[in-house]
């Protein structure tokens, strides 16, 4: 039996062709979970895919529906969920709580939880104790730690020990109080170097992705030419193998400026305050409930 994808392309949903998910990554239909396989495929077939960031099992099931391949679980909770000024004060168990919801929310996706700053730094035993919790308790099928050499090691055991890793390297936002902001990574030739050098280590660690953030687009084609596996942008220009956005950014539910490389694919924030406007209007007005809404 073949479907008609919300990418407009037919798959077959039998489970016997080439992925049981559907060949493409994006609006495929299948029985199972896309997987790190699935992702090297579509490096392979040079398909480009969308990520977005889910925090809850309802906003989750919607991107599910809409064919979203792969979703992170990030620390961008804190600014975005849980009213922290950064990602840094993040814990673990808001991760794996909110990791879980996510999982239970969806049947078809990639879920990848982020390892919250404080979580991996001290090396490679705590970031395999971190990540066992998150697929264990929470069931994602990877998960995401930044930092390039220098999480070189963490990597490399988290894969050995049978759990797959995004890497993110460029801007790491858990290095707010570092960078002094969020500036752009890899300007001029000593920064893209380091930059090719982060990429270079996290793949040769087994990082089955990486995440390029707020980068030259110049630099980040020549990465993503230069890798084997595939890249995600964020504020990384047109050519990564994917493209990553903070989901209340990209469907306009964040207050006030929103980072350059954002596009607002909807205006929720308004949707929203109308909805909660009208609601209230009709219950001072005594307008709601009426007998439609009411039993006897």
């Amino acid at each position: 039996m073949t479907h008609v994808t919300p990418a407009g392309k037919q798959h077959d949903s039998s489970g016997t062709g080439p992925s049981a998910a559907g060949k493409a990554l994006y609006g495929g239909i299948g029985s199972r979970r896309i997987t790190v396989r699935d992702i090297a495929a579509a490096k392979e077939r040079g398909e480009k895919w969308p990520m977005l960031t889910a925090y809850d099992a309802m906003t989750a099931s919607v991107f599910d529906e809409a064919g979203i391949p792969v979703m992170l679980v990030g620390d961008s909770m804190g600014n975005c969920h849980l009213g922290y000024e950064s990602t840094v004060p993040v814990t673990m168990d808001e991760i794996t709580i909110l990791s879980a919801a996510v999982v239970r929310g969806t049947k078809r996706a990639l879920i990848v939880g982020d390892l919250p700053f404080g979580s991996y730094q001290e090396g490679p035993v705590q970031a395999l104790r971190s990540a066992t919790r998150l697929v264990k308790e929470a069931g994602v099928g990877a998960v995401k730690l930044e930092g390039g050499e220098r999480s070189a090691h963490q990597i490399e055991l988290l894969v050995q020990s049978g759990i797959p890793v995004m890497a993110h390297v460029g801007l790491t936002p858990q290095s707010v109080n570092a960078y002094g902001g969020y500036p752009v990574q890899g300007r001029g030739e000593e920064a893209a170097q380091q930059l090719r050098r982060d990429a270079k280590a996290v793949q040769d660690a087994g990082a089955f992705a990486v995440v390029l953030e707020t980068v030259p687009a110049e630099v980040a084609a020549e990465v993503t030419r230069s890798l084997h596996i595939p890249t995600v942008g964020i504020g990384a220009g047109p050519d990564c193998d994917a493209q990553v956005l903070v989901w209340t950014d990209m469907a306009g539910l964040t207050a006030g400026r929103v980072p350059r490389f954002v596009k607002q694919y909807a205006q929720l924030r308004q949707t929203l305050g109308d909805a909660a406007r009208a609601f209230a209007e009709d219950v001072v007005q005594g307008a709601y409930p009426t007998a439609e809404h009411s039993f006897h």
